[in-house]
């Protein structure tokens, strides 16, 4: 659900900045849209936060920029010079030989929300134009287990679309076993037809060794092969989506390469 264009902003008073963010991973630009602190979208119209008006230039948030790479409708970078540097560093010696795990924040692991919540596994303040606002975060059921044991079998890289005033945080206070060697934000994707692409390509690994788990399909659009999908979670505490995927990636973690195991996974699911 999203809530982006100029007709469903006016509910909320035509040409004032309400009380609202709209929570979702899609962007339009035309010459000013609504930009979004995290990247998942809400359940409902009402699961809403504070919205806040992106230039076109990206500066957002008293100048602060969080402009991911513009793209051509063809998928070709449209930055004028391509970056050559890898959005990773080098792998670390103790991951030698590890496939590269890139997995989601939002609707993958946490749900997050600045409309309170029961019982929230933590809340996390972000600052937005001089003002403290509280996000309320619910972690998805059996994330600690499985982020534990992803952290054991591979190298595994958070790379979400959300702003990284939030998501570094919350990312604190999800990750205490240190599954995450590296962090990507919103300025590390591409944007490409209104979406926050997480272009594998630019990571500096082979993508013959790359998965990416997420939610959302435009984010993975220039890699379905590489894709393992997950539902969009909310606040369902019966969902067990994570720790049935345990046994599938501890089988993965002793292939040589991923492309074959997932094309097999494809065709049984």
């Amino acid at each position: 659900m999203y809530l982006e264009n100029s007709e469903q902003s006016k509910a909320s008073g035509e040409g004032e900045l309400s009380a609202e963010v709209i929570l979702a991973e899609q962007c339009v630009i035309p010459k000013a849209t609504e930009a979004t602190v995290f990247s998942g979208p809400s359940k409902d119209s009402a699961d809403l936060g504070i919205k806040v008006l992106m230039a076109y230039t990206g500066q957002i948030f008293n100048g602060e920029m969080d402009c991911p790479l513009l793209c051509e409708e063809n998928g070709n970078l449209n930055t004028g010079e391509v970056q050559a540097k890898p959005l990773l560093p080098q792998m670390e010696s103790s991951d030698a030989g590890k496939i590269c795990v890139v997995i989601d924040l939002d609707e993958t692991l946490v749900h997050s929300s600045f409309k309170p919540m029961n019982n929230p596994d933590f809340i996390i303040p972000v600052e937005i134009e001089g003002k403290l606002h509280q996000v309320y975060v619910l972690k998805r059921p059996h994330v600690d287990e499985f982020l534990k044991r992803m952290g054991e079998l591979f190298e595994c890289i958070l790379f979400t679309a959300s702003l990284s005033k939030y998501a570094d945080p919350v990312s604190d206070m999800l990750d205490k076993c240190g599954a995450f060697k590296n962090r990507l934000f919103r300025e590390a994707c591409v944007f490409h037809k209104g979406n926050y692409v997480k272009d594998l390509s630019r990571l500096g690994r082979d993508l013959n060794r790359v998965i990416i788990i997420d939610n959302s399909p435009a984010s993975y659009i220039f890699h379905p092969e590489n894709a393992v999908p997950v539902e969009s979670w909310f606040d369902d505490m019966s969902d067990t989506e994570l720790l049935d995927l345990i046994p599938f990636f501890e089988k993965l973690s002793k292939e040589g390469g991923i492309y074959d195991i997932l094309k097999e996974q494809r065709i049984s699911s």
